[in-house]
C-alpha cells in the first residue's frame, strides 16, 4: 500500500465520518481539501499550523488532487471518478461506514462482495486505483500513509 501513495501530496476529502479523517491526513503531511457540499464555494482546506490542525474556507474547488477519499454511497462513485479524472487523481479511497455485521461504524470499511467488486471494476475501468480498507485513519497511524516529502 505504501508504494501506491509515495508520490501523493494532495488529498480531496469528499465527506467523512469524523473530523479525524482530514485532521490525520493533514498531520501526515498531506495538503487536504474538503468538499463539504455541492457548490463551488463549499470547500475548505486543512493544514497544520504551530502543531495544530486548522481549517479554513476556500473560495474554489482545488485544481489538483493526487487521491480522493470518499465517505459517500457507492451510487455516487461515477461522479467521484469524474472528479478524480478532472483533478488528475490516481487513487480513490472509499469507505462504507459499516462493520462486517452491517452496523453503522465511523471506521467501518465493510462492503458486500458484489458491491466491492462493482466499485473496483468502476474505478479500475477508469484507469485509477481503488482502496477500500483499512480505515484511512488506521493507515495513517500505522505509518502506511504519509505524504511525499517535497
Amino acid at each position: 500500500m505504501k508504494r501506491m501513495f509515495e508520490d501523493a501530496t494532495t488529498v480531496l476529502v469528499i465527506d467523512w465520518p469524523t473530523r479525524e479523517v482530514p485532521e490525520m491526513l493533514a498531520l501526515a503531511g498531506f495538503r487536504v481539501a474538503v468538499r463539504g457540499g455541492p457548490g463551488p464555494r463549499d470547500h475548505s482546506s486543512y493544514e497544520v499550523s504551530n502543531g495544530a490542525v486548522v481549517s479554513k474556507p476556500e473560495r474554489e474547488a482545488p485544481e489538483h488532487a493526487d487521491m480522493i477519499y470518499s465517505y459517500r454511497p457507492l451510487n455516487e462513485l461515477p461522479e467521484i471518478i469524474a472528479t478524480a479524472r478532472r483533478l488528475g487523481a490516481k487513487t480513490i479511497w472509499t469507505q462504507s461506514g459499516f462493520s462486517s455485521a452491517g452496523v453503522r461504524d465511523p471506521k467501518g470499511c465493510w462492503l458486500a462482495d458484489e458491491d466491492l467488486e462493482r466499485a473496483r471494476n468502476l474505478v479500475d475501468s477508469a484507469g485509477l486505483k481503488h482502496v477500500s480498507e483499512p480505515y484511512i485513519g488506521d493507515a495513517v497511524k500505522a505509518g502506511q500513509l504519509r505524504a511525499k516529502r517535497e
